[in-house]
């Protein structure tokens, strides 16, 4: 099916000569979570017609404020309305009930099931109240089928379909449970821009039966193609509500990161040292994967520091995980000190000098049931083994310098890693990635998650291995802290380089002004982020 991508709607909001009716809000919804306040007193519209923005950094309370709507949750304090009347749905299925539906990223049906099946799931035609029937079950999924305009055969079986179709019936199921309010969790995360357009079109047609919708997506570009209004949340909180007219790019993203004003800051310098007519160590060509990374290029240095910067969803973590070869790229060239990288692995790239530090420490990087010496020699094992025996004195030797090079606190080698404290894990986890002596270094939020005194630590054994003479790219959720401790930003925006910029001197509204867009023109380069 061909469509036309649907008008940027920049301006469009309010032209209208009466404000559309209110449907869903909440008044003042609070949830709390042991110590952790993930809503704080939050008033949201949803109105008839009108699709709703809902945009913020991870941990924001996005996702904490869906369940809250659709019932997995119940608030702390406040109240939700439905037409102007109180409503408290004690579970998903109440809120169905009264219309409000959900569709997610991750599709939740039935793969080996028809799509007439999936779309009237729990709730299928029955004859004499007892048994299913399928004539008119098909019958009536054929008929949203038609009104939506979906390529699909309700007969189909839904694991037969692409990603994008998977999408299409879970909305068509929200429609067929009689959905007023319709909750759109990140659905073109998967989707190819074709498919994106077909979902647009959809919700197009959504919006003019009257249907109020929710879209939560990282992808601002769609969020200004298709949505009336935005409300943008920061630390469980509204921070700002407006249409797209009176939250331009550049202040929708101020707001997002809590950079509402411009102030006098004086920030860290480093004085790097990096030679930036060698051979670089790490030469990265429009790299793609996906929809997640679609053109990437990046050069770093030997000695130097780069840091990734762009909003949650802009591929920084894709990015690293397809230059290491986690993932396999579609398309894009890795140079490694001047080598093709090529039909790269994990295993591939450790050898030809590259390491990996994973963001999510508890999923990806620990071993939370071996001792602090095998987390440090994990990736270090092949080499200090001969016929299947492992060296002890040589993993002694590697596990003694690391916890001395970089003060590990711990009671001993043998101790559990999940006796250490939030740092001493990631520095045991760099450990790991030393232990292989690489060339370069990719380090994903290694910050995250620990206190300051442990990112204190971490800045000081980042900037101390620079100037041993390896190349550090690394990525930050804190815009302060990739200025503190980078020479240069790449800029990612939706899975591409928008730019980039040296840090000395540099202040984050200069970073949000080539996010936005503004400052693509000023930027002093474009493609690679090389100065």
């Amino acid at each position: 099916m061909t469509t036309s991508a649907p008008a940027d709607r920049t301006g469009r909001a309010g032209s209208a000569t009466a404000t559309p009716r209110a449907v869903l809000e909440t008044h003042g919804v609070s949830k709390t979570f042991g110590v952790v306040r993930a809503l704080r007193d939050v008033s949201l519209t949803l109105r008839a017609g009108e699709v709703h923005g809902l945009v913020g950094e991870n941990g924001a309370g996005k996702s904490t404020l869906i369940k809250v709507l659709t019932g997995f949750h119940q608030p702390d304090s406040g109240a939700l309305t439905l037409d102007g009347a109180d409503v408290a749905f004690d579970s998903p299925r109440a809120a169905q009930g009264a219309g409000v539906c959900a569709v997610y990223q991750e599709i939740n049906l039935i793969p080996e099931r028809s799509v007439a099946d999936n779309i009237f799931l729990c709730h299928e035609p029955k004859r004499f109240g007892i048994l299913i029937d399928r004539k008119r079950m098909l019958e009536r999924a054929a008929d949203i089928v038609q009104r939506y305009r979906l390529a699909v055969d309700p007969a189909a079986r839904l694991g037969s379909l692409g990603l994008g179709a998977q999408q299409m019936v879970a909305i068509a199921r929200g429609v067929s449970l009689g959905a007023r309010v319709l909750i759109l969790d990140e659905p073109t995360s998967a989707l190819s821009g074709a498919e994106v357009d077909v979902l647009f079109e959809v919700v197009d047609r959504l919006r003019a039966e009257g249907i109020a919708l929710l879209f939560v997506s990282h992808r601002l570009s769609e969020c200004y193609r298709l949505c009336d209004r935005f409300t943008v949340m920061r630390d469980g909180a509204v921070v700002r509500t407006g249409t797209p007219a009176e939250l331009p790019r550049a202040a929708l993203i101020a707001a997002m990161l809590g950079r509402e004003s411009a102030g006098e800051h004086a920030w860290a310098e480093r004085s790097g040292s990096a030679d930036a007519d060698a051979t670089p160590a790490l030469a990265v060509d429009h790299l793609q994967w996906g929809n997640r990374v679609r053109d990437v290029s990046l050069r770093v240095a030997r000695k130097e520091i780069v840091g990734l910067a762009g909003l949650l969803g802009s591929g920084r973590t894709e990015t690293f995980k397809t230059i290491f070869g986690a993932q396999k790229a579609d398309g894009g060239e890795v140079d490694v000190a001047g080598r093709a990288l090529t039909h790269a692995n994990p295993a591939r790239s450790i050898g030809r000098g590259l390491a990996f530090l994973s963001e999510d420490r508890r999923a990806e990087g620990i071993f939370p049931r071996l001792s602090v010496r095998e987390n440090i020699v994990a990736s270090l094992l092949p080499r200090i083994s001969r016929f299947g025996f492992i060296s002890r004195a040589k993993e002694a030797q590697v596990v003694r310098d690391s916890i001395e090079r970089l003060g590990i606190k711990t009671a001993g080698p043998g101790a559990l890693i999940t006796t250490l404290s939030g740092g001493n894990q990631q520095k045991a986890l760099i450990a790991r990635c030393l232990s292989t002596r690489p060339t370069v270094l990719l380090l994903d939020d290694p910050t995250r998650g620990i206190d300051v005194g442990a990112k204190e630590e971490v800045h000081r054994v980042v900037q101390e291995l620079a100037q041993e003479g390896l190349a550090v790219v690394v990525t930050s959720s804190e815009m302060e802290e990739l200025l503190a401790l980078t020479d240069r930003l790449v800029v990612l925006n939706e899975g591409a380089t928008e730019g980039g910029m040296p840090t000395a001197g540099a202040h984050p509204d200069d970073v949000l002004a080539v996010l936005a867009g503004a400052g693509s023109d000023a930027s002093a380069d474009r493609g690679d982020g090389t100065a």
